[in-house]
């Protein structure tokens, strides 16, 4: 299993700042993407006739992985109806650690983190 770790903001300028400070903090801008209304990211290249069936897909994309459809189908809609959502792909133990620490430092309204020790929040 692919390590991705997925947080949720209400604010689009909190996830924006977030984007930010995981790129400052050496994360390479392809491991880390913003899906929202006002940016579509990786989404916008996923299979689907709409924008919010894209979105969709990208979730499932995600989270499918792990057999979790039901957390995939709840970002979808919180990205729909606002929200914006910050996906990192971690490499190692180090970057997860440092990824999990500043997504949850900037007070994530929802969070998700697989990967193979089989972590799941």
């Amino acid at each position: 299993m692919t390590p991705v770790i997925v947080a949720l903001y209400d604010d689009f300028s909190v996830a924006k700042r977030v984007r930010t400070e995981l790129v400052a903090d050496g994360f390479p801008t392809d491991r880390v993407e913003l899906t929202s209304k006002a940016e579509s990211g990786q989404a916008d290249a996923e299979p689907g006739e709409t924008y919010w069936r894209k979105v969709s897909q990208y979730f499932h994309t995600l989270f499918d992985q792990t057999g979790d459809a039901v957390s995939a189908d709840q970002f979808a809609e919180r990205v729909r109806n606002g929200s914006s959502a910050i996906t990192v792909h971690p490499r190692s133990d180090h970057e997860i650690d440092h990824a999990r620490t500043i997504l949850k430092n900037n007070h994530p309204a929802e969070f998700r983190e697989e990967h193979e020790q089989g972590k799941k929040n």
